[in-house]
């Protein structure tokens, strides 16, 4: 968990981050954002320098998110995106008053048809023990994997000097069906929550809005022109200002 600002006069802002991701992916927006509030960025288990577990569900990763805003202050605005926003939505939908505002980045909560598996596969194509630089590990990732922003984006996953990654692989690829699932839900979160799309994305639908609207009766939607999934990484000074928008910063 990462800690950015001193304001304690407001909830603080809790990032969360999505799959085969870590916090600190979100340092620079973190930061942006410090100077009017506190932002706590986490780790999800699995994920970075949390613990390892067997499991992956979404109400697991709720009830973590749960103990750190309980930990924080009780109350906190939540940003989650991918796999961390699916968490972020049961954490609302179970525990709605540790839940200020409610900000989605690109995701439904809906079970969708693709998987990850192949991601850990090419990941596990990397002999580790060949590895003394990031560029030996993109060197090797590159026979399997051509997108050179998505081969760094898992290798900032990886600890060179420990030549291991800083990922659950066994359990994240056991749990695949249930983080690109939705788990069945009850209930609604009526707080302020904004479903922040990238333009070029079919992460999130027309179609999804009548089970997005169930669930969150209030849910207002916005897109970011020429952002795909990775909306934060590929247009951060939009994301950034969506979010000072929707939080009143």
């Amino acid at each position: 968990m990462q800690t950015f600002g001193d304001d304690m006069s407001h909830p603080p802002i809790l990032i969360v981050h999505g799959l085969f991701g870590s916090g600190r992916n979100w340092n620079v927006i973190a930061k942006r954002l410090s100077g009017e509030r506190r932002v706590v960025s986490v780790d999800m288990r699995n994920h970075g320098e949390s613990p390892w577990f067997d499991t992956q569900s979404y109400h697991d990763m709720a009830e973590d998110l749960a103990q750190v805003i309980r930990h924080i202050g009780g109350q906190a605005d939540v940003i989650g995106h991918s796999m961390g926003g699916k968490a972020s939505m049961i954490l609302a939908l179970q525990d709605a008053a540790l839940v200020n505002k409610l900000l989605v980045a690109d995701i439904a909560p809906i079970a969708y048809r693709h998987s990850q598996q192949s991601m850990i596969e090419a990941m596990r194509t990397i002999d580790l023990g060949l590895v003394n630089t990031r560029g030996d590990a993109d060197r090797q990732l590159a026979q399997v994997l051509d997108d050179a922003s998505i081969r760094a984006f898992l290798l900032q996953s990886l600890n060179v000097k420990e030549q291991k990654w800083r990922l659950n692989l066994d359990a994240l690829q056991a749990e695949m069906a249930k983080i690109v699932g939705f788990p069945d839900v009850s209930g609604s979160f009526g707080g302020p929550t904004l479903f922040l799309a990238g333009a070029n994305s079919d992460y999130v639908l027309p179609e999804h809005r009548p089970t997005i609207k169930a669930l969150f009766p209030a849910a207002k939607h916005a897109k970011i022109p020429g952002a795909g999934h990775w909306l934060h990484a590929e247009k951060p000074r939009e994301f950034e200002a969506a979010a000072r928008s929707f939080l009143s910063l």
